[in-house]
């Protein structure tokens, strides 16, 4: 490995104030990757890490609460105990409550002690407190020309909820303080889809509705709901997934160039692709849209219970969504993109794959076998790589017989070390003021506009919600809405 790609730049001294610090986001997530970045030398030894939440915990109890969260949810060989003496010797824990005054005056005086550093604020909370949080922070005079704050999905449940919260930020940050994460926009394999794209002569020429034939967007989760049911049915499959996750992804993978890898060049290039989306409502969302809820079927071999069972109750709600969208521009038009996300489903596994046209023409008799179309497919998750499927002859004297092999590139294997989880990356780009990977408020609006109008048309219409056994990729009619077009899902079993 060379020395620049194993190079750690420091970032600025900073304070990171967690509200929600005791919650569940910042256990799995939050700490165990500011553990890691202050492990590998990027943070500073003066920077500090502030939990706050309405427990009234002291520093020592809290800290208890990290060093459990560190044991639980980083591996035993990324830690030693030098290095979790020294994380946890920048934790702070201050209790508030956005509905009280109590204890913010302690929190102001605690930042005050460093006013002239980065001070990020993170809502690791539900969004009905992003506003009395900012207006709290407000109050107490705690915003800097270097504050930032970070807001986790959801934004609201539709378009006017979503605007609500926005615009209640917006009266206390400024737009250029405000980061939207999606953390799938930090993961290696999706930033590589821009550097593959606009980095390589290769592709670029062959990005458009000339040379492919259709973009499939798959995020697939083997587990059920578990114990979040409640917030669960109140989300679904494409408020929880969708609206924000895959269509970032489309919009990555469909954009025009920037004229540089800047945030708003970035950010404006997506905003034009969700504006193009074809409208889906009323008229033709029977035809372009599955829902569907899994059925009692089985896990890992085991016997799994359905939604509703889980639930407890009876609803509508969809654990599995499937659509059919187009993009209504020059370089995709007749594209079609088939997004499809869902809980039980076979495996685990997000991926985009980009399918070519066949050849024009075909030179070999029908004993070389099918010519096989080729395929970009850009895993996420499990195993983050890029794999592009090519057709040779299969080895051997025996004549020409053609054979798709794949030419696969898995991160962990070539660059010999395994990838940094995403939120370690957004959050040392929160701290550097780099907006690039975050969502701009138009964009947020832009998808609402989109997926808004699904919504009132599977009212108005009393769409169908299918059902699909647990273990399996999904309903028959999520086959069908693919296949009537000519194509098939394309699944890692296959």
């Amino acid at each position: 490995m060379s020395s620049s790609s194993s190079r750690t730049i420091q970032v600025s001294p900073f304070d990171l104030v967690v509200f929600g610090g005791t919650g569940d986001l910042a256990a799995r997530k939050l700490l165990p990757a500011l553990f890691h970045r202050d492990a590998a030398g990027q943070i500073p030894d003066d920077a500090r890490i502030i939990g706050v939440s309405r427990r009234p915990l002291s520093r020592e109890a809290y800290v208890d609460v990290v060093r459990a969260a560190l044991d639980q949810f980083v591996k035993t060989a990324d830690k030693t105990p030098e290095a979790v003496d020294r994380f946890v010797a920048r934790i702070h824990y201050l209790p508030a409550d956005a509905s009280s005054e109590a204890g913010w005056g302690d929190l102001a005086s605690l930042l005050n002690s460093g006013s002239e550093r980065v001070r990020a604020f993170y809502f690791a909370v539900s969004p009905d407190l992003f506003a009395p949080l900012s207006q709290r922070i407000r109050q107490f005079g705690l915003v800097t020309p270097e504050s930032r704050v970070v807001l986790e999905k959801p934004l609201g449940k539709d378009g006017a909820s979503a605007r609500a919260v926005n615009d209640a930020v917006a009266e206390v940050f400024a737009e250029s303080q405000v980061f939207r994460i999606d953390h799938y926009l930090g993961k290696e394999t999706v930033q590589n889809l821009m550097a593959l794209r606009f980095a390589n002569r290769l592709f670029e020429p062959l990005w458009n509705s000339t040379h492919i034939d259709h973009v499939q967007i798959t995020v697939a989760e083997d587990i059920g709901v578990g114990d979040r049911s409640g917030y669960y049915n109140t989300s679904g499959a494409m408020r929880d997934m969708l609206q924000n996750h895959i269509m970032q992804l489309l919009c990555l993978t469909a954009m025009e160039p920037p004229d540089a890898f800047e945030a708003d060049a970035v950010r404006d290039e997506k905003l034009k692709v969700l504006k193009a989306l074809k409208r889906i409502d009323d008229r033709n969302a029977e035809q372009m849209t599955v829902r569907a809820q899994y059925r009692a079927g089985s896990a890992g071999g085991k016997p799994a219970a359905g939604y509703l069972d889980e639930l407890g109750e009876d609803s509508k709600t969809e654990t599995f969504v499937a659509i059919r969208a187009e993009i209504a521009n020059w370089r995709w038009a007749g594209v079609p993109f088939f997004l499809r996300t869902g809980k039980r489903l076979t495996k685990r596994t997000s991926e985009i794959v980009v399918n070519f046209r066949p050849i024009s023409h075909n030179i070999f008799d029908a004993t070389a076998g099918r010519v096989s179309q080729n395929r970009l497919i850009l895993r996420l998750q499990p195993d983050e790589g890029v794999t592009l499927e090519v057709t040779i002859k299969d080895p051997g004297p025996g004549g020409m017989r053609l054979r798709r092999i794949p030419l696969d590139m898995s991160f962990a294997e070539t660059f010999g070390v395994a990838n940094p989880d995403a939120y370690e990356r957004l959050l040392m780009d929160v701290i550097r003021g780099n907006q690039t990977l975050f969502m701009r408020s138009d964009e947020v609006a832009a998808a609402w506009q989109w997926v808004d109008p699904i919504y009132a048309a599977w009212a108005n219409n009393d769409q169908r919600v299918h059902g699909y056994a647990a273990g399996t990729w999904g309903p028959s009619a999520a086959v069908a809405l693919i296949e009537r077009d000519g194509r098939t899902w394309f699944e890692d079993s296959e």
